[in-house]
């Protein structure tokens, strides 16, 4: 059951892929849930607003948050890429949304973070939210800086945030490392419900995982946001197996748990 206990929430990231997803999902946590991407992406439709903005513009970012009772933050470069784009969207534009959450009084925000905030722990480990965080890229260290920027303003201002470490958040897993990190929508949507319900949120690290049987995350940290994921990699497995070949145990891409991303190419 979806509890509606905010009048406006806003989404940033509005027009990628997760967001298009969470659109009229969202609807049920809120009476009117506003929306904003850096380009014009189409009108609002009913109990929607449309606020086109740049992260990195602090004046744009303070305009959109007004009136707002809790964000969904997805905002942002979400791939490995050259550190000028990453700088603007997920540097800059993590600390122009926390100073504008700052100054309209909003305190409640759900951080898109990364499973590639702890991309370079191995895949025969399980770890918690506990553990030092370790990159696998600038990608990966934006997110980091968003987390640690979110406990700043929790500490100093009070602003609740959970930073969700999303795994892999597509129609169904791709393959044999999506097993571990599959997230459904579905499931992502219970995750961002319990995260805006809960009593007491403070800030919290969840990995932003299903109820899968192989994983590499231990979420138990976050029992207190009730997250209960109904979702499961497993159904695929067969499928995923089939088309795909065994993995290839000297390859960086299989050691580590941020796949491919800890074997990309050098920073441009």
């Amino acid at each position: 059951m979806t509890i509606n206990v905010h009048n406006r929430i806003l989404l940033t990231g509005a027009a990628g892929g997760l967001g298009k997803a969470l659109r009229e999902r969202l609807k049920a946590n809120c009476n009117v849930l506003r929306l904003s991407d850096r380009l014009d992406f189409g009108p609002a439709v009913e109990r929607e607003e449309v606020a086109v903005a740049d992260l990195a513009d602090a004046d744009a970012v303070l305009s959109m948050m007004q009136g707002v009772d809790a964000i969904i933050h997805l905002g942002g470069v979400s791939v490995e890429s050259p550190f000028n784009p990453i700088l603007q969207a997920n540097i800059i534009g993590a600390y122009n949304l926390y100073e504008a959450a700052r100054k309209q009084g909003v305190k409640r925000v759900v951080f898109a973070s990364s499973n590639h905030v702890t991309g370079f722990y191995k895949q025969s480990e399980t770890i918690t939210a506990d553990q030092p965080a370790r990159p696998d890229g600038l990608y990966g260290l934006s997110k980091a800086f968003g987390e640690d920027l979110s406990r700043l303003y929790f500490d100093r201002y009070g602003i609740e945030t959970a930073c969700v470490r999303i795994g892999s958040s597509f129609p169904e897993p791709r393959d044999r490392r999506m097993l571990a990190t599959w997230l459904s929508f579905d499931d992502l949507h219970r995750l961002i419900t319990a995260c805006l319900t809960t009593p007491v949120l403070a800030h919290t690290i969840i990995f932003g995982m299903s109820n899968n049987a192989v994983t590499w995350w231990d979420n138990s940290r976050a029992r207190h946001v009730g997250y209960v994921p109904q979702d499961s990699s497993d159904v695929f497995r067969a499928a995923v197996y089939a088309k795909t070949p065994p993995p290839d145990l000297s390859d960086a891409a299989t050691q580590y748990q941020g796949g491919a991303f800890v074997r990309t190419g050098p920073f441009e």
